[in-house]
């Protein structure tokens, strides 16, 4: 399983900037943005790629998962 799929990504429409623009909280805030949300998605989860490549070659550890069914449990959990 990519690494990537441990994350929310967020794209949504910024009336501010009159764009797309993408996120993934917990690893980065606002970093690509454009007119295709399809185009700003795919940006969007080649730079969380590249950002745990980053993370795993500098022998950090990564955040914890903020997607997945672990996540969804703990959040039922905890309500």
């Amino acid at each position: 399983m990519k690494g990537r799929l441990r994350y929310l990504k967020i794209v949504e429409w910024s009336d501010e900037d009159q764009c797309f623009v993408g996120q993934c909280p917990g690893i980065i805030g606002p970093c690509c943005h454009g007119d295709n949300e399809a185009q700003v998605y795919a940006e969007l989860c080649q730079i969380v790629d590249e950002w745990i490549e980053l993370m795993i070659k500098d022998g950090k550890a990564l955040p914890p998962a903020t997607a997945g069914r672990n996540v969804a449990e703990r959040l039922l959990l905890a309500a």
